[in-house]
């Protein structure tokens, strides 16, 4: 089927149609591209309705996106530089016929692979120890803001995400956290699990959201502020 565009004054916003009730709407980086995801039988004119609605905010995302600073592309090479838990360290190649590690020794981040080992297959083990990285330091997160915030969530998942920090989905609570927080301060990793789970009290980024985050984590927005200024991977972007 083919896809429906809109022109919202010189803003080109894609429509594709799914079998979903209700109307999702996203800003993709790095060019800040507009998508609207509508239920099958739902108009045009009510999308474009819809999407006139949100124009303000549209446009608040497309500069957000634009202007977020991104990674020159990785090479996995010696001395090129790599964050884990906000800290920048040089990563240091050591090739040995033996499993593949990687180890955290001063300003150095260590990877043993064995000789030969592609780019591709580094980056496949350094996004692995990421991933880990993050599964250890979420659990306790939970137990704490769990207990605070009065909410249980039934299944967390740790992904690569190439437009979100994380998502939340009220009817099956459960939440997605993205690896690359593991390269973050841990402050904005503890911001996007307690974002996470106040949408399991509140879907929607109301007024209401906004006072249960000033509850529960007052200085949430320095976290996102930082989280928004720090760099963010390069990808390779297919639409």
């Amino acid at each position: 089927m083919k896809n429906d565009e809109i022109d919202l004054g010189g803003i080109p916003v894609e429509v594709v149609r799914k079998d979903i009730k209700n109307v999702h709407l996203s800003v993709y980086p790095p060019l800040g591209k507009v998508r609207i995801a509508a239920p099958l039988r739902m108009k045009l004119d009510t999308i474009r309705v819809f999407a006139i609605s949100k124009l303000a905010w549209i446009r608040q995302q497309q500069h957000k996106v634009t202007a977020q600073e991104r990674e020159a592309p990785r090479e996995y090479i010696e001395r090129e530089s790599h964050y884990v838990w906000g800290k920048r360290y040089l990563l240091k190649v050591v090739e040995k016929e033996a499993a593949s590690a990687i180890e955290l020794k001063h300003s150095h981040l260590l990877l043993q692979v064995r000789p030969g080992t592609t780019v591709t297959r580094r980056q496949e083990i350094i996004d692995e120890w990421y991933r880990n990285q993050l599964k250890a330091a979420v659990p306790p997160l939970l137990e704490n803001w769990q207990r605070v915030i009065g909410v249980k969530v039934n299944r967390v998942f740790i992904q690569r995400m190439k437009t979100k920090w994380g998502s939340c989905t009220p009817a099956t609570a459960s939440i997605r956290l993205n690896t690359d927080l593991a390269r973050k301060p841990r402050p904005c990793l503890e911001y996007i699990v307690v974002h996470e789970l106040v949408h399991l009290l509140e879907p929607t980024h109301n007024t209401r959201f906004t006072a249960l985050m000033d509850q529960f984590l007052p200085n949430w927005r320095i976290q996102r502020q930082t989280l928004n200024r720090l760099p963010v991977r390069h990808e390779n972007w297919l639409y």
